[in-house]
């Protein structure tokens, strides 16, 4: 037993947290925005999850298993898997953040705004996962001075001692892997919420097909790699996205909208009133009339 990793595995979760509460602390604060858009995005998440997860079980994992390697050649059962499994949580996140711009987050049509919106989809995908990670650790600690014969079934056990041994064994930086996945993953993120927002600003549905798309091939990459050439490169393709993701943020980015009347300017009239009003005649009597007005 490694025994910094009863220090790396907490802290691990403690940064995910942080990095998730901190992203929506930092936006909400910049652009002077209330964590509504936020939620509603983790919301959404959700939701996308509730019909993702099933659909996997249920439909795709068992074709994949089962269908697959009798249909293709071995060497293609890895890249045709990895790319369905990446469509599937393209299609169902995209077009939950799609549905979510529609018909909840009708006011989210800046790019502050977009990004807050983002950012609660990553956040709150970052705080389960950091759940997952911290009940994992409660539990290993629960057991690690108890003998796993009485703890679990016979016919269960070599399974149950591999993963403890493995998760004690684990090299400490090992430990803070899903806290440096979760800072890449953002803001991958937030870019596929600028994409799509711009199906509502640009009025130009592609926009939903390119997050689609992009979406698709990053899972898809990262897949294949770790079954092919293991973890590491498959978080190097993860950071190669997160570079990717800030510049596609960046160059999105537009000058924020500024309402005239919470700016405190006047209310320009506008030009159709304006022509349907009858001429005043300059005469003596009514320029007499408006000289004090005002």
């Amino acid at each position: 037993m490694n025994p910094i990793l009863v220090y790396t595995y907490p802290l691990s979760v403690v940064l995910i947290f942080a990095l998730a509460i901190g992203v929506g602390l930092f936006l909400t604060r910049k652009f002077h925005l209330n964590w509504r858009l936020y939620w509603i995005g983790g919301v959404i998440f959700i939701l996308s999850q509730v019909f993702h997860l099933p659909f996997n079980f249920l439909l795709l994992n068992p074709f994949l298993k089962a269908r697959l390697p009798e249909a293709l050649p071995e060497a293609w059962v890895l890249p045709i898997t990895a790319l369905l499994l990446g469509l599937s949580a393209g299609l169902f996140e995209e077009l939950a953040r799609w549905a979510g711009y529609r018909w909840w987050a009708k006011d989210a049509r800046s790019w502050s705004r977009g990004l807050l919106y983002g950012a609660g989809h990553g956040g709150v995908e970052a705080i389960l996962i950091g759940g997952l990670v911290l009940v994992t650790y409660i539990n290993m600690m629960a057991i690690r001075n108890h003998d796993l014969a009485t703890l679990v079934p016979p016919e269960q056990l070599s399974l149950a001692q591999a993963q403890f041994n493995a998760f004690w064994s684990a090299q400490w930086y090992d430990s803070l892997l899903s806290a440096f996945e979760r800072a890449l993953t953002l803001p991958a993120h937030i870019a596929w919420s600028i994409l799509v927002l711009q199906v509502f600003v640009r009025r130009q549905t592609r926009w939903l097909g390119f997050a689609i798309l992009w979406h698709a091939l990053v899972d898809a990459a990262a897949v294949f790699a770790v079954g092919t050439w293991g973890v590491y490169v498959a978080e190097a393709i993860v950071g190669v996205n997160a570079a990717a993701s800030m510049a596609i943020i960046l160059a999105f980015r537009r000058p924020e909208p500024e309402p005239l009347l919470e700016a405190g300017l006047p209310f320009p009239a506008s030009p159709d009133l304006l022509s349907g009003m009858p001429p005043v005649e300059e005469t003596a009597e009514n320029l007499n009339r408006t000289r004090f007005s005002g």
